[in-house]
């Protein structure tokens, strides 16, 4: 069974405070666990991508907005091959500030899914990954 962190655990081994995880969380740079009783939980991937994010802003100085402006690119029509009519209809499809994982309402494929689950955000659980999903997808294969 995985380790699961509660919130202040979370932010004691990261070096970041209560408040900083709940921005995150409402910029869309993260999706902690819900328990019914709405309490966050934090696995050790969730722990790994909010080092990414924090080397990214602290270390390589890019803002919350730039974060969340590359999570936004992260082609996850791509990665669905969502079709041409769904991509129209799509708000992740035609905003590029926005993580597909915060746009609402989400059409199809999405719908009601659990984005947490979604193979696009579990996709990119660090710097790296991040990189090479962009490089990945938006690279012309012409």
């Amino acid at each position: 069974m995985e380790t699961l962190y509660s919130i202040g655990e979370a932010a004691d081994i990261l070096g970041v405070s209560v408040p900083t995880l709940r921005l995150y969380e409402r910029e869309g740079l993260i999706i902690p666990i819900r328990k019914k009783s709405r309490h966050r939980l934090y696995a050790p991937a969730d722990l790994e991508r909010i080092r990414c994010l924090r080397k990214s802003i602290n270390d390589d100085k890019v803002g919350i907005a730039g974060m969340r402006r590359l999570l936004a690119l992260i082609p996850c029509w791509k990665i669905h091959d969502c079709k041409a009519p769904d991509r129209e209809k799509c708000l992740a499809f035609n905003d590029d500030q926005t993580p597909c994982w915060k746009v609402s309402p989400r059409p199809v494929p999405c719908g009601d899914a659990d984005c947490r689950n979604c193979e696009v955000y579990n996709h990119v659980t660090d710097c790296t990954a991040l990189k090479r999903t962009i490089a990945q997808y938006t690279i012309d294969k012409g």
